[in-house]
């Protein structure tokens, strides 16, 4: 049964995709850290943020679903950034398939709470 936000599939998969994230950013060159890296943590955190307050403003349909779709712009975001990264050799590619694995099936996850809120 879903009581909070924290029982969110999305949720618990967007929060543990921004965890790696940041552990990951850490490894960027010195002089991505205050453009790429600062892009990554915000798009990362914005993905469980919106899940989060959407799911406090769920019984205005509208607006928890302008909510999921940032959520999803920003996991679109996260795999260009991710495909950054891997193209410019700074994470290895193996890490960057995974992740952006999981941010294609996260988008599509939370795509489809949206079209199917109502008879959630």
């Amino acid at each position: 049964m879903i009581k909070t936000f924290r029982d969110l599939e999305v949720y618990k998969e967007s929060y543990e995709l921004m965890i790696i994230v940041h552990k990951e950013v850490k490894k960027l060159p010195v002089y991505e850290r205050n453009d790429l890296a600062s892009q990554m943590r915000r798009a990362s955190k914005s993905c469980p943020s919106n899940i989060a307050e959407g799911w406090a403003k769920r019984r205005f349909e509208k607006e928890f679903k302008r909510h999921l779709d940032a959520a999803i712009g920003s996991a679109n975001e996260m795999e260009v950034h991710i495909e950054t990264a891997r193209d410019l050799n700074y994470w290895n590619k193996n890490l960057c398939e995974d992740l952006l694995k999981r941010y294609s099936y996260l988008g599509g996850k939370l795509n489809n709470l949206r079209n199917n809120w109502k008879t959630f």
